[in-house]
């Protein structure tokens, strides 16, 4: 016997109650017990699994999300119950009630800063039919006859907003430019060409999708530093004009018509947020 298994058998006994002391039975018995066992002692143990994904929190960060529920931040107004703790992470379905604004935001604000994320993309039941070939200058690529080319891609779409509403987050989606990237500074043009160079990202660090996948943020000033799954994506890239502070947010993406997807949803969970200020 497993020690994991061994330990749910022990905790069987002892929620029912049983004296391990005085529990007796033929080996036959015991394996006809342990096949009765098993389904139970693996719902045990996933439950365990699941909860021991929180990690310490590191030394001199400190903890945005408890594990159980979103003591630290803003519910959309009218959410209805889309932003929730599941199984110890914070779930979303894309699909917040609240008619104004649907992100999820801290309570504090902050200004520099080292942040922490764990996520993952849960599903893609979108196909995004229009996802463009992105260059390393954070332009796309284009064909003999200056079209645009664009690929078809089963899509997701988040991210970490930074320093309160505008356009500074670090992408979560399926495209393969990868995540990290600036979405509202390469698309801006009248941004300059090292700005939009610098917040597209140098290599995709995604893990498959369904994996989690964990984010280190840098924000100091109006540069930023995003490492994804220990390889760094954005360096010290230059954000003209990026507001001196805000909150952090979790960002919410995509709609639907006719109960179908028409953009791509922010179907995503999070877990282990940690923070230092700088």
């Amino acid at each position: 016997m497993s020690q994991d298994l061994a330990m749910g058998f022990n905790w069987y006994l002892a929620s029912r109650q049983v004296d391990k002391a005085n529990f007796k039975i033929s080996n036959i018995s015991k394996e006809n017990t342990m096949n009765r066992l098993i389904p139970i002692l693996v719902l045990f143990l996933t439950g365990y699994g699941l909860h021991a994904q929180q990690n310490k929190v590191p030394e001199g960060f400190i903890s945005l999300f408890n594990g159980t529920d979103l003591t630290n931040w803003k519910v959309p107004e009218g959410d209805n119950g889309h932003w929730k703790v599941i199984d110890g992470v914070i779930d979303y379905d894309a699909e917040s009630e609240a008619p104004g604004e649907k992100h999820l935001w801290s309570e504090k604000s902050y200004k520099d800063f080292v942040l922490y994320v764990d996520w993952r993309i849960k599903e893609t039941p979108w196909q995004n039919p229009r996802v463009p070939l992105i260059l390393p200058s954070g332009l796309h690529k284009r064909d003999e006859k200056g079209k645009e080319i664009t690929m078809i891609v089963p899509d997701s779409d988040s991210g970490i907003l930074m320093r309160g509403p505008g356009k500074c987050q670090a992408n979560i989606w399926c495209w393969p430019i990868g995540s990290g990237e600036v979405y509202g500074y390469r698309m801006d043009e009248k941004m300059p060409a090292d700005v939009r160079r610098g917040v597209t990202p140098v290599t995709n660090a995604d893990r498959n999708i369904g994996e989690w996948n964990t984010f280190k943020i840098t924000f100091k000033g109006d540069r930023l530093t995003v490492e994804l799954n220990g390889l760094v994506v954005i360096e010290n890239a230059w954000l003209p004009e990026i507001a001196a502070s805000g909150p952090i947010g979790l960002q919410h993406h995509g709609s639907k018509r006719d109960g179908e997807w028409v953009s791509p949803p922010s179907l995503v969970q999070f877990r282990n947020i940690y923070i230092k200020e700088l």
